[in-house]
């Protein structure tokens, strides 16, 4: 039977074990407030069905089952993982003397792969915007330097739009990126999308002054995600591809997987996409299979040694 928690002498409620969990993981982890109050529901909704998490049996832990048997797989296997972390949690601080998440479901949830784009895809879309860039109208010059650092350097769209003009690279060819989370990294810019840089640079307009620290301005602030996502599917139907087939997320992925492609090594992508585990990378493994075969074949030490026999 499990034993409540103790600080002082007396019981811990389960709210404040939450509270202090949630304030682990934005202290240490860095983890942002979307992810924060993901947590937070999550525990929440497995207390109403459990009971007290903090001195839950594992029978009442099994039940989670029962209530979240509506749910999709992969929802199930994420609130599952918050319980995992929270009682992991409680065992490291002593407020537990046991751990019965092993009596959670373990759904087969398997991740959905990314949308994938052709090679020839992407060389239209970057020659329409450059036909169109050739006018050297602002709006469509804006729209290659989006192009050229969504698929050049694997930038997020909430990461691109709101990209201060200081990052912009002086003499370093790295563009000082904040992630998830708040976590900043360094990413390659390509001597390409610096040139379209500097074709755009002397045309930001500024509205407001809130506006002027952004490198993509508008009106409020900086270029909206939605924006940008209209942006990117009409310079689609204007190359002649499918709109619903491009967004930025899909353009960061064909950006990683024509890396590893390249012979990119995984752990230099998880630097460059800003993962903070290496799993969330390896999803792009499953398009380049044939590649490593044939890497593994002609490059392996072994595969210039001939038989013996």
């Amino acid at each position: 039977m499990a034993v409540m928690g103790q600080i002082g002498g007396s019981p811990k409620p389960t709210d404040d074990a939450i509270e202090d969990f949630l304030a682990m993981l934005a202290a240490q982890r860095g983890a942002a407030a979307n992810t924060i109050a993901a947590y937070r529901c999550d525990l929440e909704g497995a207390q109403e069905a459990a009971g007290p998490l903090i001195s839950a049996d594992r029978a009442a832990i099994a039940r989670l089952g029962q209530a979240w048997s509506a749910l999709a797989p992969s929802t199930v296997a994420r609130k599952a993982s918050a319980l995992r972390q929270f009682y992991g949690y409680l065992l490291d601080e002593g407020l537990r003397q046991d751990d019965p998440s092993p009596a959670l479901p373990r759904p087969t949830a398997r991740r959905s792969l990314p949308k994938i784009l052709s090679h020839d895809e992407v060389g239209a879309l970057f020659e329409q915007a450059e036909l169109e860039a050739a006018s050297d109208r602002p709006a469509a010059i804006r729209t290659l330097v989006l192009l050229e650092m969504l698929y050049g350097s694997g930038l997020r769209a909430t990461e691109l739009v709101g990209l201060p003009l200081a990052s912009v690279p002086r003499d370093a060819p790295l563009l000082t990126v904040t992630g998830k989370g708040g976590q900043t990294r360094m990413v390659p810019i390509s001597s390409r999308a610096n040139e379209a840089l500097r074709r755009w640079l002397p045309l930001r307009t500024v509205a407001r002054d809130g506006a002027a620290r952004y490198l993509f301005p508008s009106r409020a602030a900086h270029l909206t995600r939605v924006r940008l996502f209209q942006l990117l599917k009409e310079l689609a139907t204007r190359a002649g591809l499918p709109p619903e087939k491009i967004s930025p997320h899909v353009l960061r992925h064909a950006f990683a997987t024509h890396l590893l492609e390249g012979g990119a090594d995984l752990r230099v992508l998880q630097t460059l996409l800003g993962h903070a585990d290496i799993a969330t990378t390896q999803i792009y493994t499953h398009v380049d299979t044939a590649r490593l075969v044939a890497l593994v074949n002609e490059r392996h030490p072994l595969a210039s040694m001939r038989s013996s026999d």
